[in-house]
Formats: C-alpha cells, sequence, structure tokens
C-alpha cells in the first residue's frame, strides 16, 4: 500500500464507517446558530440535531466556518510523525476558504518537517461528490500507486464531476450569499424549486419548478442525460445521492433517479450519504443531489 495519508475537509460528507474502513481523517467544519457560539459537526453536535434545529427555526440563517489553521496542522502533523506524507482534498474555493487555510497549515508544518509533503488539492467539488472523489483516492491509494501518480490520476476525473440537485426553496442560497448566477432563473417567482448543477466548482443554473416531485423527476432527466451522454457503462464512473433532514425524501429520491438511469441503460446501485452542514447553511434543510465522476485509472 502507498504510504501517504488521505485527509478531507468535512465537507466530503462521508458516513463514519466508511471514513473508518478506508482509513479518511476528516477535519471537521464548525457550525453556529448563534454567530457566537461555533460547534464541530459530527463532534460537537450532530447532523440530525442541526437539522432539526433548521426545521424548527426557519427564519433563522445558520453559519459555518472552516476548520482553523491549528485543526489542519494538527492533522498534518499526527501524520508526520507518524512518517506519513499526506494529500488533502478540499471543498472548492469558489464556495469555501478551507484550501487556503489548509495550505497555510501546511507551510507551518514544513517548517518543523521539512522531509515531509503535504498536497493540498482544490477538489473543485463539495459535498457527496467530493466524498466519492475522496473514496477514488482511496482506491488509487489501496492499488499502490505513490504519491505524484495517485495526484495525476487524481486530477484526471475531477473535470467529470457533476452535482445535479435540487433545494426546497431559494432562501438560503439568497441569505447564504450563493444565489450568484441563479438570480435570474428565480425573478419574483414565489414557491418555486430551482434545479441547479455544479461543475468545474461553480453552481449553474438548471431550470425551475414548482412541484418537489417534479423537480426529483428533473434532476433524473438531468442525471440521465449526463451519464447516457458521457460513459457506455456503468462500470466506468461512481454515484452517490444526498439527502438533508428527511432520509425517507432521500431514499424516495434515489428510487427515482435509480429508474431514471435504468431507462438509458445504467441500472447502477446509488448510495446514500446525508448532507453535511457545510452545504446545507446555504441550500436548507431539504437538499436532495445526485453526484457522479469518473471512475480513476488503475491500470
Amino acid at each position: 500500500m502507498a504510504k501517504y495519508r488521505i485527509i478531507s475537509d468535512g465537507s466530503c460528507d462521508i458516513p463514519k464507517a466508511l471514513t473508518d474502513e478506508h482509513e479518511i481523517y476528516v477535519v471537521p467544519f464548525y457550525v453556529s446558530t448563534d454567530e457566537k457560539t461555533y460547534l464541530k459537526e459530527d463532534i460537537e453536535v450532530t447532523r440530525d440535531d442541526f437539522y432539526k434545529w433548521m426545521v424548527e427555526h426557519p427564519k433563522n440563517f445558520p453559519r459555518t466556518s472552516t476548520p482553523s489553521t491549528q485543526d489542519y496542522f494538527e492533522a498534518f502533523e499526527e501524520a508526520a510523525k507518524a512518517g506519513e506524507d499526506v494529500i488533502c482534498i478540499c471543498i472548492t474555493r469558489k464556495f469555501s476558504s478551507s484550501y487556503d487555510v489548509a495550505v497555510a497549515a501546511k507551510k507551518l508544518l514544513l517548517e518543523e518537517y521539512p522531509e515531509r509533503r503535504v498536497e493540498v488539492v482544490d477538489s473543485t467539488v463539495d459535498t457527496v461528490l467530493q466524498g466519492i472523489v475522496v473514496l477514488e483516492l482511496c482506491r488509487i491509494r489501496d492499488a499502490g500507486f505513490d504519491l505524484d501518480e495517485s495526484l495525476k490520476r487524481l486530477g484526471e476525473i475531477l473535470p467529470t464531476g457533476r452535482i445535479f440537485f435540487t433545494v426546497g426553496n431559494l432562501d438560503y442560497l439568497r441569505a447564504g450569499g450563493r444565489i450568484g448566477k441563479l438570480a435570474g432563473m428565480a425573478g419574483s417567482l414565489l414557491g418555486i424549486r430551482p434545479l441547479i448543477t455544479l461543475k468545474e466548482g461553480e453552481i449553474f443554473p438548471s431550470g425551475i419548478t414548482r412541484s418537489r416531485k417534479k423537480s426529483m423527476d428533473m434532476v433524473g432527466k438531468l442525471a440521465s442525460d449526463y451519464v447516457s451522454g458521457t460513459f457506455s457503462s456503468t462500470g466506468e464512473y461512481v454515484v452517490a445521492i444526498g439527502y438533508g433532514y428527511d432520509y425517507d425524501e432521500g431514499a424516495v429520491f434515489r428510487d427515482r433517479i435509480h429508474d431514471a438511469l435504468a431507462a438509458v441503460g445504467h441500472d447502477v446501485e446509488l448510495p446514500i450519504f446525508h448532507i453535511g452542514a457545510g452545504i446545507s447553511v446555504h441550500t436548507g434543510p431539504y437538499p436532495l443531489g445526485f453526484g457522479i465522476v469518473k471512475k480513476a485509472r488503475l491500470d
């Protein structure tokens, strides 16, 4: 096995069972409901409790904060003391300063451990898509590739990453300053369900509807069009479904996406991940998304 450690910021939203299984070290984001007290997600506050608060306080908009320089330094130092180099995967720089904070921590680490390598990667993605990117890096590592070759193969797949998603409304995107290019799609309409695509680190409008069920089907159409137009078989890519507050709705969404993909000849298993606070503070408690990225080469 290649001797380097995989670290990701908390945006990856990988279930703990998988981070434990694949030896992924997660540096959590902080979340706050009062802009004064910031708690480490999944350590000092659970996702379920955070979503419950959001649902119970629909007019209050929580905040997140990136891991601190000290948080990253401690994660890097633990690897250095174990004699391991590091590849650290961060949420897209378009959404967060997490990458820049990790780079600052890297510089401090190398002052004390100049013999070690720490490579910080802007994933250009987030949430469940970042998660499956990190899991692909694990697959590359476990195949025995060294750090440089691993970075090369990881870089090959990042441009293929897509998230197609919908949210309950635009309130959180607007409050969090993420409305950007989506503002024009909303106009003065009330109660719309937006369709959004994330690619190359940015979000783009992909349609609107007033029905939640219709928005699920439209995400399925975006997903099936991308899959059928990009890949010839299910073995060429990895996928995941993300949901927010309501697991049951997430399961219904997964089934709809499965049927949409099967209709174009891609009958693929769809793991379902819980979207974390780092994204939900911008989407609200009801995000539903489909993430996909090309599999890394192991030949």
